[in-house]
Parts: C-alpha cells; structure tokens; sequence
C-alpha cells in the first residue's frame, strides 16, 4: 500500500540556481545530485525533520510549467516569523503573510518565479 510522497519534482529552468535557492535560502539537504540527462541532473533534496523531499527536474516537455504557481504548500510553526527570515535571505513573497481562521499563510517565489504558499500547521 501507499505509505507517503518520497518527493515531489518543481520544474526549474536553471539547476545551479535552483539548488542555491533551496539550500541556503530555505536550508534543504542535497540527498542526491547526479547526471540524469545530457540537459540536467537528478537533484533530490531533504526536508529537514520532514520525510518529504523534493526534486529539481524538469520533464522534457513540461518546461512551461517553470514559474507557474505549484500546488505545494510548505508548513512552518509560525509563517510571520519564517517569512521575516526567508526575506532577510533574499526570498520574494507575491503574497504577505495574513491570519486566516484556519491558521496563518503566505505565498513565496523561487527564482523561476515558481510560487508556493507557506502556511501554519
């Protein structure tokens, strides 16, 4: 039976800016990062405390997908206070973080512009 999401794949157009971006921006782990393709690399990076990853790869044929809003949502403990720290290391918000009745949310982009919301747990 299914048992969870080992990653999830976010199309980018640049890899070398996209590993910088999730690693020293957001402060993923590189799990893997290998010649996959004579175009690019199988780059899979870890959540830390999370069992969910994440790969940098475009599918041929889906480069129209790059900087389009992804159905992901990233959870955090406190959105206001992640945001403030995401933008000190340069992330762009589309959206800024708000209380809604369920919990708390905001919208983040990548450097493809790609964006994914940031909500409380």
């Amino acid at each position: 039976m299914i048992r969870g999401i080992k990653f999830i794949s976010i199309p980018v157009s640049d890899q070398d800016v996209s590993l910088k971006f999730f690693t020293e921006a957001l402060g993923f782990k590189v799990v893997t990062d290998q010649p996959y393709t004579e175009k690019q690399r199988w780059i899979e990076l870890a959540i830390p405390g999370s069992p969910t990853g994440l790969a940098l790869f475009t599918p041929e044929g889906h480069e129209d997908r790059i900087g389009q809003f992804q159905s992901i949502a990233f959870w955090c403990d406190d959105v206001f206070a992640t945001a403030k720290i995401l933008k000190s290391k340069g992330v762009r918000f589309a959206s800024e973080p708000k209380a809604e009745e369920w919990g708390s949310s905001s919208v983040f982009k990548d450097p493809d512009g790609n964006q994914f919301a940031l909500s409380s747990k």
